[in-house]
């Protein structure tokens, strides 16, 4: 049992190196709740490069630097804040939220934590970086019952993800915190102003946007 526990993982991480992942956990309890599923894969290239950067910018900025797929700065603050008695306010990375995606449960329990930081390293050194951005960027959920951003842009925008403007892929980026609750095509005054605030914080990336190009 052991074993299987410790290599089926591994194995589905280097299956879905090449393989587009058919379904994840999440998309099946939505299911189970009720929220319906609109999914569509679509290959990096056919993903406007906008919404890579946004989704970067607003959730990762250190992604193209991080060998592990561990912002290990951030989570040393997390680690501080906690012990000083402050609530942490997260420090997941993409790598980190693909590997949650992909193949667990939502929530914050510690055991779905301790699994998640024990899976990121595999997917962060087997997968490229386009890889790791290509599969979350095609599971990620946007919406109720909606995943991926060509189901995202047809839905909340009636263009494919392709042709996502600047504008659009910010909005999107900003509701992953909590997108059964912000809405990309009904923004609220909040994810307006995040989403202009992402905007702008693309132009001074730089270098840290390389790997998403």
């Amino acid at each position: 049992m052991l074993v299987l526990l410790l290599v089926g993982p591994l194995a589905l991480i280097l299956l879905f190196r090449f393989v587009p992942p058919p379904i994840t956990p999440l998309m099946l309890l939505r299911l189970a709740q009720g929220n319906g599923l609109h999914h569509e894969w679509v290959s990096y290239d056919r993903i406007a490069p906008e919404l890579a950067e946004a989704v970067i910018a607003s959730e990762d900025n250190l992604f193209c630097r991080e060998a592990v797929g561990f912002d290990f700065d951030a989570l040393w603050r997390q680690i501080t804040a906690w012990s000083d008695g402050d609530r942490p306010r997260g420090a997941s990375t993409i790598t980190m939220q693909t590997a949650k995606n992909l193949l667990l449960w939502p929530g914050r329990d510690p055991v779905r934590k301790v699994i998640e930081a024990w899976l990121t390293p595999q997917i962060a050194l087997l997968w490229p970086k386009h890889r790791v951005l290509e599969v979350y960027l095609n599971i990620v959920e946007f919406g109720p019952g909606v995943y991926g951003a060509e189901a995202a842009a047809r839905r909340f925008f009636g263009r494919s993800a392709a042709s996502l403007t600047r504008e659009q892929a910010a909005r999107l980026a900003v509701v992953l915190p909590d997108p059964l609750h912000w809405s990309a095509a009904r923004p609220s005054a909040y994810v307006r102003e995040r989403a202009e605030i992402i905007e702008r914080r693309i132009g001074r990336l730089g270098s840290l946007l390389d790997c998403a190009r």
